[in-house]
């Protein structure tokens, strides 16, 4: 596909965005997004109790409000589901609290627009990147990659990305009831791998968030880590169907 071709394609799809409680932040990473691309934003308001919702709505965005706070992968998961109900054919998942640099979309879309993947993930470490993670999480991320690597046959090196490009093959994929909503991460790649979806990594520039990730403190990861096991295990059993 010719460059000019790669540009005008750029803004064919639509940035997915859970948010919950972050109010101050959105409305400055939906302008960074803007200065991107000028196509749909949509915002899930998973529950805030803020003016998140508020926010994203004056910035621009779609908002979809869920009434109770369901968790990241659910409000993704909504998110996916009226994309596809709107008939969106691409999509980029992001996070709201500007820990994703906007500039890296056009790395992510564009292999997903070329046919080349289904699935591009932006990772903070394939080219040695400079984020900083607290130690705990760093070493469930090291650890969740290598298992992820083992069983794909392939290097992967930020399972817990939630910087994604993704076609509508994927979207009916994460849309469906296979989706684990609990903690969609490295589960998903396994899944991704054992149903015969095309994927890679591409490195892209994250900033560390300025609120507590949900993965913060001792107790919460350690929780993740029994339930990412848990989620794998069950993955491994599952029997797959292939494309």
């Amino acid at each position: 596909m010719s460059e000019k071709k790669c540009e005008q394609q750029l803004n064919n799809f639509a940035v997915i965005m859970p948010a919950y409680n972050e109010a101050g932040r959105i409305s400055s990473t939906i302008a960074g997004i803007r200065r991107i691309t000028d196509k749909d934003i949509i915002v899930i308001s998973d529950g805030s109790t803020d003016d998140t919702a508020e926010e994203a709505a004056a910035a621009g965005a779609k908002v979809l409000r869920l009434p109770f706070n369901l968790g990241y992968g659910a409000a993704l998961q909504t998110g996916f589901k009226y994309a596809l109900e709107k008939g969106y054919e691409f999509a980029v998942q992001m996070d709201a609290d500007g820990q994703h640099e906007p500039s890296g979309i056009k790395e992510l879309i564009e292999p997903v627009f070329r046919n080349e993947v289904d699935v591009v993930i932006g990772s903070r470490f394939l080219d040695k990147g400079n984020y900083k993670a607290p130690f705990v999480r760093r070493m469930g991320m090291y650890f969740f990659g290598f298992i992820s690597s083992v069983i794909t046959g392939r290097k992967i090196t930020d399972p817990t990305s939630g910087f994604q490009a993704l076609n509508r093959k994927i979207m009916e994929f994460y849309a469906s009831d296979a989706y684990p909503v609990d903690y969609p991460d490295a589960d998903v790649i396994i899944m991704l791998h054992r149903r015969g979806y095309r994927f890679k990594e591409v490195q892209v520039t994250m900033h560390n968030a300025a609120k507590r990730s949900m993965h913060g403190g001792i107790i919460k990861p350690m929780y993740y880590i029994f339930k990412m096991l848990l989620s794998i295990f069950v993955t491994l059993l599952r029997k797959e169907d292939k494309l």
